[in-house]
């Protein structure tokens, strides 16, 4: 329904809701232009000073503008209860279930994206301040800690496996920044001392996109949509969208180097 608004293609189930919502509105906006537009041309040569010389101080004594304002009222009563709201309860209220789902927790910085997988145990390890090293350990991931062992760190890149519930749970390091993918149709801002989940099912590989737009370097691309910073033009990320075995593929290659990591040496993570 967007097509005609130059929107980038849909790659979530949600997606299509959204684009609706958006369609609807920008129509009803442009009846709600028209309109006024129409009744202003109308106003200014209805009441021209050469047909009226002298100012009726009884005004307009019909009823139809009351009218055309309970009909703009319910119009935007309509969008509010029977899309807006709907849309809102079920991708902030109705999250699924984690152990249904890959969960993901993405802290931005100035200026990139650090990404954490909890790893086969599905559990996130503990974090200390002491350890975090921007170049080897961003987060802070404490290694001696079981359940951290398994955990997948990134940076800049987030993979995907397609058609599964993706909740990713936003927190930021310094100043507020803003989750980004327009093919996903989700924007989350990113606040220091809170952590926000949203949710998506990503439905379009990577592969399948660069198949559909005809562009072989097709990307998805996370862009920070809130001004943070000198270096705010270039924090970008990318997300791989990938089907469940090459995803399980490259988490197998993962865990593999944090295993060679491991034994390699006695400090191998940097702390």
């Amino acid at each position: 329904m967007t097509a005609w608004l130059g929107m980038q293609p849909i790659a979530t189930t949600h997606g299509l809701q959204i684009d609706n919502l958006i369609g609807w509105i920008h129509i009803f906006m442009l009846i709600l232009f028209v309109g006024w537009g129409g009744f202003f041309l109308y106003a200014v040569f209805r009441f021209r000073k050469s047909r009226n010389p002298v100012a009726d101080y009884r005004g307009v004594t019909s009823n139809r503008s009351v009218y055309s304002e309970i009909g703009v009222a319910v119009v935007e009563a309509v969008l509010l209860v029977g899309f807006a709201i709907p849309i809102w309860a079920a991708r902030v209220e109705a999250i699924p279930p984690e152990n249904q789902s890959l969960v993901v927790n993405l802290t931005p910085e100035q200026f990139a994206w650090n990404v954490r997988y909890a790893g086969p145990d599905g559990t996130f390890g503990r974090t200390d301040i002491k350890l975090i090293d921007l170049q080897s350990n961003p987060l802070g991931v404490d290694r001696s800690d079981p359940a951290a062992k398994d955990d997948v760190t990134t940076v800049n890149q987030l993979y995907l496996p397609v058609n599964k519930p993706i909740i990713v749970n936003l927190r930021s390091k310094d100043v507020i920044h803003s989750f980004n993918v327009p093919e996903f149709r989700v924007k989350q801002d990113a606040i220091p001392g809170l952590t926000i989940p949203i949710w998506f099912i990503p439905n379009v590989t990577t592969a399948e996109m660069r198949t559909r737009t005809g562009n072989p370097q097709f990307q998805y691309e996370i862009a920070c949509a809130q001004l943070c910073g000198l270096g705010h033009y270039r924090m970008r990320g990318y997300v791989t969208v990938l089907s469940a075995d090459d995803f399980q593929k490259w988490m197998d290659g993962e865990q593999a180097k944090l295993k060679a990591l491991e034994t390699a040496g006695p400090n191998p993570f940097g702390q």
